[in-house]
């Protein structure tokens, strides 16, 4: 792999090419993100009963406790994780590409086993670390056995995102997501059910998380060896170390601070506030995150193909797939919103009436969500475009503002300190993309097409303001209704009367097409069903 020194410093102006169609990437970009988004709505659909169930069989100091507990875990993998499962998905791309088997035994080597061992380590560190963090930094000697539990499933979700990445390496969407998006969350959903009739505990929920997490890893391998064939020589490899380190370690540096501030925020909340507002910052989270997952679901899928593209030095369809990526995106994205904003205290109140407070953080979180997808997949053509150094400058900065708003805002304003802080990086990360990926490659995420929807946005709120005067939506669940379906079918009745591109047109009757088939296919399966 010495012809890829572009990786760590790309070299020269990328020349513009027509080879492969743009047609066939885009199709594999929408495919791939299409069926990670099923997942991720099951995903979402799931994690949603999932955090009800947990949230009324917890109290909510119980909830923050097991909340910090994963955050304290999910710290540990990305300490362990090494940048090493978005260094599969890029090696794993190229190396299919050019059939170098040994090359892809020997990344798989590296991969798998250098996160697992060093998993292994950070685990241990945890467990050990346990009682001093609980009662130093928390004061809560009774989070301490919580600490030492997660430490134990540290491998597995170590193991479960390295897995993953090869197989998003190898463009099969599908099986990552089946199971990471589906098996997963279902497993711990029924292990949470079987347990809750005998009573329930934070310590039990951690159980059920790691039990599911097993379970994805051990489908994930099934699929890995399916496609790739793992028993073969551990000699018939070529471990091209210390490129692939040199590419992973930024990323590893980068991604472990990315997700330091979502947990190291959770912590901090936790030590200067209290573990109800750890539990309620915990939902509105749950919440926004749910209404992202659409755009990082296109981001997802369209990372082996950004490598493919650069390595091939097609900027048009770059940009193509950039700019149309971006504007779905945000065409799902403005309704939701818009939602959260309006009715920010009536989606709470489905998680319980103690979490209401949390509704101004909530409106200021979607905001937050609304500027990162907004902006478009800036990070993913920087981090699959070999520019891990700037990665990590970008996380860095980000970092840096968290850290001092955290610390400024928490104390003062709690649950909302935290979500203005949020905001703020994600703001200052994401217009720093912009501008990185533009002088980079003269990208830009935006074009004319963009004024549909948020045209559409804009008729849609003030009119949804205007029944909201009428019929005010905190006065019954009645009004409630009224107000989401006056915005819902507004902004979809003017997306279509503003028209769809000749190219969305295209992919929406290919999707009209696959689910006819799929119809087909199932009239005649329980047809043969009942003649048997």
């Amino acid at each position: 792999m010495n012809h890829e020194k572009h990786i760590e410093e790309p070299v020269g102006e990328p020349r513009r090419s027509t080879v492969p169609a743009v047609g066939d990437n885009i199709a594999f970009v929408v495919k791939g993100g299409g069926i990670t988004f099923a997942g991720k709505m099951f995903l979402s659909v799931v994690r949603v009963v999932t955090a009800i169930a947990l949230a009324r069989l917890l109290q909510a100091d119980q909830l923050g406790m097991y909340s910090l507990a994963l955050s304290a875990a999910n710290i540990a993998v990305a300490v362990a994780i090494m940048g090493l499962d978005a260094a599969l998905v890029r090696y794993v791309a190229v190396l299919v590409t050019r059939r170098d088997d040994e090359g892809l035994w020997g990344a798989l080597q590296i991969g798998i086993g250098g996160a697992v061992l060093a998993s292994v380590l950070t685990g241990t560190l945890l467990y050990a670390l346990a009682y001093p963090a609980a009662t130093t930094l928390f004061h809560e000697p009774a989070l301490a056995p919580m600490l030492q539990l997660v430490s134990v499933i540290v491998p597995m979700l170590t193991l479960s995102e390295v897995l993953a990445g090869a197989i998003r390496g190898f463009k099969r969407m599908d099986q990552a997501t089946v199971a990471q998006f589906v098996a997963q969350p279902l497993i711990r959903l029924m292990l949470v059910v079987a347990l809750a009739a005998g009573g329930f505990s934070a310590a039990e929920a951690i159980i059920t998380f790691g039990l599911a997490d097993l379970a994805a890893s051990l489908i994930l391998i099934y699929y890995l060896n399916r496609r790739f064939p793992l028993r073969r020589s551990w000699r018939a490899a070529r471990r091209d170390i210390r490129e692939i380190m040199t590419f992973s370690v930024p990323v590893w540096l980068s991604d472990m601070m990315v997700k330091f501030h979502g947990n190291f925020q959770t912590l901090i909340l936790g030590s200067l506030n209290t573990f109800t507002g750890v539990g309620i910052f915990t939902v509105a989270s749950q919440v926004t995150m749910i209404s992202s997952q659409f755009s990082s679901s296109l981001n997802v899928s369209a990372k082996p193909v950004i490598a493919e593209l650069h390595e091939r030095r097609n900027l048009d369809e770059m940009g193509h797939i950039y700019s149309s990526a971006n504007k779905w995106g945000v065409t799902v994205q403005l309704p939701a919103f818009l939602l959260m904003v309006l009715f920010p205290v009536q989606i709470l109140s489905v998680f319980g009436h103690s979490y209401t407070d949390g509704a101004t953080a909530l409106a200021i979180m979607a905001l937050s969500t609304l500027i990162l997808v907004g902006t478009g997949m800036g990070g993913i053509i920087i981090d699959m475009t070999g520019y891990t150094r700037l990665k990590l400058f970008n996380s860095i900065v980000r970092l840096l503002v968290f850290i001092f708003l955290d610390l400024l805002l928490i104390p003062r304003w709690g649950v909302v300190g935290a979500a203005t802080a949020a905001l703020a990086g994600e703001t200052t990360v994401n217009l720093l993309r912009i501008g990185q990926v533009y002088y980079l490659f003269g990208l830009v995420p935006y074009n004319r097409e963009f004024i549909k929807p948020l045209a559409a946005a804009g008729i849609a709120l003030v009119l949804t303001l205007v029944v909201g005067q009428r019929f005010p939506p905190d006065e019954s669940w009645l009004f409630t209704g009224l107000g989401i379906a006056t915005l819902s079918i507004t902004y979809a009745t003017l997306l279509l009367l503003f028209g769809l591109t000749p190219e969305e047109r295209a992919m929406l009757a290919a999707a009209r097409r696959r689910v006819g088939l799929a119809r087909r296919r199932a009239r005649m399966a329980l047809t043969r069903a009942k003649a048997q």
